[in-house]
């Protein structure tokens, strides 16, 4: 190939003109020198699909069409970044361009959660790669890291806050003593949230980004439908304020640990020691906690969300590709962190009632003699050990006293076990709260 072949500019199609997209055109036309020059070379917009034109960025100069799929078969078009979300759609958008021999750049979460596998051994196959460092944790460069950076470690667990929504609503229950409904009123009208902000508060936003950084950092298959999911929803102002009391803060956290039987994936609601710098990580900040053999803890931080910080890391992957656009498939990084084949297909995912952990526990009791022997000797029952104990005196007038316990660590279903049993205590009325307990140390 001629040397100057590689002066050639990359030719760029961007899918969808949203916040991200518009970001994106914005960041390139800003940047574009900055860009050309880390690349060694102009990476150039030659085609925009969208449905509609965005205020927030001027494409008047640019080639604009309002049928996404030309795009996918223009032969002038190199990488095409998908930016439409959903995923029916984009899926069949995604397998057209590399049908069409093109790289594909995608911030959609789902879309590579859910039909990743399929996507990844389509592009195996044709010889092209996809990226997708902007579908977690908006501008944080958690994906490069999992994929080239961390490499020579085995990774023996993470931990993140990936959703900027359910962290601002958790952040307004403790600093502002709102109730999860008051703090996720004040989310939508900032437009931190959704007007349905099931995704977000229920944590399947965090599941997708938690499975994709798991199949990175242990070379396993995405097993979206294998992650435990429990959102935040739940969580009453009372809990926050006692997690304070004894030295935690609530996180709405995704994990994903190594153990004996298999690949831990799970998300729920979590204490964690208020001295961990990912307890301080507050409003719709994000930040993801790994723990490799060889390299220990690192933490990365920052917007997890948000016009530009998220096309920050879309045009990040526009530049890897283009540094490699002449480079043979196999002197690429891989777009599964393993060459195609090398997953460990093995790998198991065991349910939550085999996950152990310590555990929060908040038990609305009677005031008399006796609930708290009850209660210990379920637990004693059961290998649960009481590490701390909260019993405030009951308010005037009233007759039931709240009771909040931290257990020792204990496979979750023999709590599963001592919770129905405590809840059907005479002494007991209503339901008993449960909420995992993480170290992170």
């Amino acid at each position: 190939m001629p040397a100057d072949s590689r002066r050639r500019p990359v030719r760029v199609g961007i899918c969808g003109l949203g916040t991200v997209g518009s970001g994106t055109v914005n960041v390139m036309a800003r940047n574009g020198e900055g860009i050309a020059a880390r690349c060694g070379r102009p990476v150039e917009i030659v085609q925009i699909g969208a449905r509609r034109d965005n205020p927030d960025c001027d494409t008047s100069a640019l080639n604009v069409t309002r049928e996404i799929f030309d795009v996918a078969s223009n032969p002038e078009v190199d990488v095409l970044v998908e930016l439409i979300g959903g995923t029916t759609v984009a899926r069949e958008l995604v397998l057209a361009a590399i049908a069409n021999g093109k790289h594909v750049v995608t911030a959609n979460k789902a879309l590579i959660a859910e039909f990743g596998n399929e996507l990844f051994a389509a592009a195996a196959e044709r010889g092209v790669s996809i990226a997708y460092e902007a579908s977690v944790a908006g501008g944080i460069p958690i994906i490069k890291s999992l994929r080239e950076g961390l490499v020579s470690n085995r990774i023996q667990w993470l931990a993140g806050i990936i959703n900027g929504t359910g962290n601002y609503i958790l952040t307004e229950m403790r600093d502002q003593g709102r109730s999860f409904n008051e703090a996720l009123a004040q989310a939508q009208a900032l437009g931190y949230a959704e007007a349905d902000p099931t995704f977000d508060v229920e944590g399947v936003d965090a599941a997708h980004k938690l499975v994709i950084m798991a199949s990175l950092a242990f070379a396993m298959p995405l097993q979206f439908d294998k992650v435990y999911t429990e959102g935040i929803s739940g969580i009453a102002i009372e809990d926050i304020r006692y997690a304070d009391e004894l030295g935690y803060r609530i996180k709405h956290l995704g994990i994903a640990r190594a153990t004996e039987h298999g690949i831990e994936l799970r998300v729920h609601p979590t204490l964690i020691p208020r001295r961990r710098l990912i307890a301080n990580v507050d409003g719709v900040m994000n930040a993801v906690l790994v723990q490799g053999d060889a390299v220990g803890p690192t933490m990365y931080y920052g917007p997890g969300a948000g016009a530009e910080a998220t096309a920050s890391a879309v045009i990040a992957d526009i530049v890897d590709l283009a540094r490699t656009l002449e480079a043979a498939p196999h002197q690429r990084v891989p777009s599964a962190g393993v060459a195609q084949g090398g997953c460990r297909t093995e790998a198991r995912v065991p349910p939550m009632e085999e996950v152990v952990t310590s555990y929060y526990v908040r038990i609305s009791a009677q005031d008399k003699p006796g609930v708290m022997s009850q209660v210990a000797q379920i637990c004693s029952d059961q290998g649960i050990s009481i590490e701390a104990l909260i019993q405030h005196e009951p308010q005037p007038g009233e007759t039931l006293v709240p009771v909040v316990i931290l257990t020792s660590r204990a496979r979750e279903v023999r709590l599963n076990q001592a919770v129905a049993k405590i809840q059907a205590l005479d002494s007991v009325q209503g339901e008993v709260v449960r909420i995992r307990v993480e170290t992170l140390g």
